[in-house]
C-alpha cells in the first residue's frame, strides 16, 4: 500500500524514541531486532508505514476504502511491535496532526489490526 509519502526517516527516528520509553521485556525484544538491517527495512515498509498511511488517509476516506486498506495490510504483530505503533494511533508524538481528526471508531480498528498476533506469540493483553 504506497498511497502516502511519508518520510521514512522522521518515522524511524520516532520509532527510536519509542523504544526507549518501551517497558521491559518489550525494549530488549524489539531493540535487539531494530539493530538488524533487514528487520527494521521491512518493519518501517510493512508496518510502520501502511500504519501512517491509514491514519493519514482514514480521516477522508469514505468506510468502503478505509475498510479495503485495513484489509490489504496483511499482516501480524509481535506484541512489542505493537507497543511501538500503538502511541501513532492514539495522538502521541510525530503524526499528532495527523491523528487530529481521525474518526474514533477508525482509530479503534487500527489498534484492534494491531492486535493480530504472530502464531506462537503471547497473547494480547485483554485491556488497554
Amino acid at each position: 500500500m504506497k498511497l502516502f509519502s511519508f518520510p521514512a526517516a522522521a518515522l524511524e527516528k520516532a520509532i527510536h524514541k519509542r523504544i526507549l520509553t518501551l517497558p521491559s521485556p518489550h525494549r530488549e525484544w524489539f531493540a535487539e531486532r531494530w539493530q538488524q538491517k533487514p528487520y527494521k527495512k521491512s518493519f518501517v515498509q510493512n508496518k510502520a508505514m501502511p500504519l501512517v498511511t491509514l491514519v493519514a488517509k482514514g480521516k477522508t476516506w469514505d468506510d468502503e476504502t478505509f475498510a479495503q486498506g485495513l484489509a490489504e495490510w496483511d499482516v501480524s504483530f509481535h506484541e512489542a511491535e505493537a507497543e511501538v505503533l500503538r502511541p501513532l494511533i492514539k495522538g502521541d508524538g510525530l503524526i499528532q496532526l495527523m491523528q487530529k481528526n481521525l474518526p474514533a471508531e477508525r482509530a479503534q480498528a487500527l489498534l484492534e489490526r494491531l492486535a493480530t498476533r504472530r502464531p506462537g506469540s503471547a497473547p494480547a493483553a485483554a485491556a488497554d
